[in-house]
């Protein structure tokens, strides 16, 4: 019998550019899901599955229903599932841990996994470097702008954010999707600093949209999961090795 197999994915961006173009790639997803539950021990989404979700008290975002079931099912079945919030989905509360049971992270966090350990998060504003994005984000993660911007009609709040999200560069926290080489890669250098501290065999982090698997120490691997828009790629570690894979289906 085949050893149950851990599960990464980030950067789906669901919603952008357009519900319809969404559409198709939410539907990708879905089926990815559908694949990897057969075999999963745990299943981790290290953040923006949407290009934007706020939660006011009573209403959450329109739309994504088949991802949102297909997470229900999978995680009603003994499956466990983690999320990592986001630069695009930082607004999320507790829809996702009340509705769905799946746990969600604001900040990095430590996993173990036979014998292996893990350090796995989103990774916008870590590392140094985009100090302009880490002001942004203290204003938009702050308790009063957040109690500001629900006073503001749904309708409103959501279309203005959405526009915001897709066109604001320094907003959405998006990067160019090239590599910068090892020296210039912030969550290379974060990786780099944290194993200063403690060891770690693995880091997980998503956000730059650029599949990545670089040796940042003797017996320890960074990891970018890329994204569900143009890389389709994710993590997979089957309790021996952790290694990036392309959904093709």
């Amino acid at each position: 019998m085949n050893p149950k197999k851990i599960y990464f994915a980030s950067d789906q961006h669901l919603g952008a550019p357009t519900a319809k173009e969404s559409f198709v790639r939410e539907q990708k997803f879905v089926r990815w899901l559908d694949i990897v539950k057969k075999d999963a021990e745990v299943i981790f989404l290290l953040g923006d599955l949407f290009d934007f979700w706020f939660e006011y008290k009573t209403v959450v975002p329109k739309g994504f229903v088949r991802v949102l079931g297909k997470l229900a099912e999978i995680k009603d079945s003994g499956i466990p599932i983690y999320f990592f919030v986001g630069n695009h989905d930082l607004w999320m509360n507790d829809y996702f841990e009340k509705e769905l049971n799946i746990p969600i992270y604001h900040k990095p966090k430590e996993f173990t996994f036979h014998n292996k350990i893990f350090l796995i998060g989103h990774g916008d504003g870590l590392g140094p470097g985009d100090k302009g994005y880490k002001r942004m984000k203290k204003v938009f993660t702050n308790p009063f702008s957040k109690w500001l911007y629900r006073w503001l009609h749904p309708d409103i709040g959501m279309k203005l954010a959405q526009y915001l999200s897709v066109k604001n560069r320094l907003i959405s926290g998006d990067e160019d999707v090239t590599f910068l080489g090892e020296e210039k890669e912030w969550l290379v250098q974060y990786a780099k600093r944290k194993l200063q501290e403690k060891h770690y065999d693995y880091f997980l982090f998503g956000h730059r949209h650029l599949p990545m698997e670089i040796k940042v120490g003797d017996n320890s691997k960074y990891i970018n999961t890329g994204d569900w828009i143009t890389h389709f790629t994710y993590a997979i570690f089957d309790s021996q090795e952790l290694s990036l894979k392309t959904f093709k289906e």
